[in-house]
Order: C-alpha cells, then structure tokens, then sequence
C-alpha cells in the first residue's frame, strides 16, 4: 500500500516523510515549515505552481501517518496558496507580517508551547452554520489632528478599518493558532479577511468539542467581539477564484491518504498469515478503489497545472474528484471492517482511530447531496455547450478540445 514507487528528493512529499510529526503541536511546526523557503530550501507549495501532484502526495503521506496531523497542516497550506493567490490576483491582500506579525514575534506565547520561528501558522474558517453569524463591519474614518486639539488646520483622516462581531462555527484548532482566513457577511455576500486570533475579542467557546473521531483536532465555534481584521479580496472573489475548487482537491487528497493508512491493516494482516478466500476478496477491493482515487488526484493534478481547471471545468472537476475519492473511502472503511471484525476496532488503538477520523473527516463530502450537484454541473455544462453549438464528436474528444470526455 505505497503512495508512490519513487519520491523525488527536495519535493514537498520527501520533506514531509522526513518529518513526519507525533503530534499536532508537530504537525503545527511542520505546517510553518512548509511554507517557509528558508526552513526547507524550495518554494511555498501551492496548486497551480507546476508541482500540484507533489502537493496533494505530501498531504495524502501524512494523512496515511496520521490524519489529524494532516488535518492540522492542510488549512495553513491554504490560506498561504490564497493569499499568494490574491496578491498575484492584485486583489487586497495583507502580508503575514501584518496580520500576524505580532503573534510571531511574541513567539506564540498562547500557541501551547509550539515553535514559530518558521512563522504564523494559519487556519481557513470558511463554514456556516444554522442559528449563527459572522458580520463584518467597515468602521468610521477617525479625525485625527497629529497636532493636537489647540492646532491649526485640517484633521487628517485615519484609515479605515473592518472589524468582525458574531459566531464562526468549525473552527478548527482556532486556541492553537496565531491567524486565520475567516469568511464573514459584509452586507448580502461573504468576504475574506485576514484576523490575528491573538488579539483581544477572539473567544474560542470551550465544551462543543465532543468527537470519537478527530479527537485532538476542537472544531467548535469561536466568539469575535470587535475584532479587527483585514479584508482579502473584493466581496465574493474567495469563492470565485480559481483555487477554491483546488483546496476542496487538496482536502480529498487527505481522504485518501487516510483511507490507505486504514487499508495499511488489511494488508497487513492479510500478507502476515495464510489468508482465506473472502480476505484476499476484500484486498482486492481495496486496492482497486485506491487505484480509482490515487488516478483520479493525478488526473487532476495534471488538469490545474495545465490551466485547465478554471472556472466551470474547475468546479465540475472538484466535484468529481471528491465523490470519486470520498466513495473510495467509504468503500475502503466498509470493506476492511467487515474483513477484519471487531477485533482492530477494539483491541489496535491506532487502527480504531484512524477509522473514527477518516469517518467523521469524510462527512465534509456532503453524500448524496454533493452527487446531486455534481449531476447538475453535468447538465449545466451540457446545456452550455448547446447554447455555444459545441457537439460532443463521436470519438470521445470533444470539438473543443478538451480530451476525453464521458460526455
């Protein structure tokens, strides 16, 4: 059960395999590593760069170590993509330093003991949730007369500045962070803004966090009370760029790393003892629906670093990769317990909690509602290219050339 025969030595996928961490305070570290050129000696990765492949290898190595280590490292990669993403975008986007730089040069003292030198580590607070609200609010220009009141002459006016008030729910490590991407509703649509969660006003609420499954990963809601913040982009471009549909892939990319490293047992125990028919039956299984997922993130690797999963094709090749991925790894936690019995789930620490985090990790894919919408970017695009008098040619290349394609 390899993710790859050869692993080119300085990619992303090599430094993580060199490090792979033991906890998430290590995952944490690893994360600030990553996206530091000084710390690793190459570039920040990113999807689109010309090295997705090794991206989505590195995260799918250390989900199959561990996926609440993954869990932890794949936000931060995120929100680092994003806001390169937004500066090469020339949309308003601040630098670490001036969202975080304060918390990094504190040293993350509120960071539970976890090293920064490498820099801040981010989060991606992008989830809504019934019965709460995140409002974002531009405030007044503020006079100010650098003379003082007895002084001559107009006041100038001080820069204005947004703060955030309400509830995010799914925040995800937010008491062991130092920033975060957090979308909130400024008027009708959602913006993205860059927040130091280290400044007064962030209150992570303590209690909600009650999984079997991501047990060291507290996702509950976090408080903001006239929170500064920095906007990222115009209102609305976080969910139109390119590299929203990106980051989902990335997301399946841990899926499916956490999906082998619950095969690892099966193989184990099946190459470890003479096995019966129905055991190598279940192998079998599983191997297949890796190789399903393992092809389907290559694909698409290739497809973002050729430019071609913008737009609609990016949103429609999203979908398919994660229902082709989550399907994958529902098969495989299915397989391999009936294969195995209750006696892994019981008795391998390891193996049980990498089953209760690949199942509850899993329901970010959104089931038989997400293959709905998948069937209805189908049919939107079919009806797209009637309107554009594009017609599918017999031979599976379409006559926009595109490649192959089921349609």
């Amino acid at each position: 059960m390899h993710l790859s025969r050869a692993v080119p030595p300085g990619s992303t996928t090599s430094f993580v395999r060199a490090h792979l961490p033991a906890s998430v305070a290590e995952a944490l570290g690893l994360a600030a590593s990553l996206t530091d050129p000084g710390a690793r000696g190459g570039a920040v990765p990113a999807p689109g760069t010309g090295h997705t492949a090794d991206l989505w290898r590195a995260l799918a190595t250390l989900a199959a170590h561990d996926l609440s280590a993954a869990r932890a490292v794949e936000p931060h990669l995120d929100a680092v993509a994003v806001l390169e993403q937004a500066r090469e975008a020339g949309q308003v986007a601040p630098s670490a330093a001036d969202v975080a730089g304060a918390a990094g040069a504190a040293g993350v003292a509120g960071s539970g003991g976890r090293a920064s030198a490498a820099g801040p580590v981010w989060g991606v607070f992008a989830a809504e949730g019934p019965g709460v609200r995140l409002d974002a609010t531009r405030a007044p220009a503020v006079a100010v007369d650098p003379a003082g009141p007895a002084a001559d002459g107009p006041a100038t006016a001080a820069p204005e500045r947004w703060t955030l008030t309400g509830v995010k729910p799914w925040c995800s490590l937010a008491g062991q962070l130092d920033a975060a991407l957090v979308t909130a509703w400024a008027g009708d649509e959602r913006r993205l803004f860059a927040v130091d969660l280290h400044q007064p006003g962030v209150e992570v609420v303590p209690g909600t966090w009650h999984a079997r499954g991501l047990v060291d990963i507290p996702s509950g809601p976090v408080r903001f009370d006239d929170v500064a913040a920095s906007p990222v982009g115009d209102p609305g471009w976080y969910l139109r760029r390119p590299g929203f549909e990106w980051g989902g892939i990335g997301v399946a990319a841990c899926w499916y790393g956490g999906a082998v490293g619950v095969a690892r047992t099966l193989h184990a125990a099946t190459v470890g003892r003479e096995p019966d028919p129905w055991r190598l039956r279940a192998l079998g299984v599983v191997d297949e629906r890796l190789g399903d997922a393992r092809r389907a993130l290559a694909e698409a690797a290739d497809l973002v670093d050729a430019g071609a999963a913008t737009g609609r094709e990016g949103r429609l090749l999203a979908k398919r990769v994660r229902g082709t991925v989550a399907r994958a790894a529902d098969d495989v936690l299915r397989v391999v317990g009936r294969a195995l019995g209750p006696a892994p789930l019981a008795l391998d620490a390891a193996h049980a909690a990498r089953v209760a985090d690949l199942e509850l990790y899993l329901r970010q894919h959104h089931a038989e509602k997400d293959e709905a919408s998948l069937g209805g970017a189908v049919r939107e695009r079919a009806l797209d290219r009637v309107a554009e008098s594009v017609q599918p040619a017999a031979d599976g290349v379409d006559a926009a050339g595109e490649g192959v394609d089921p349609w």
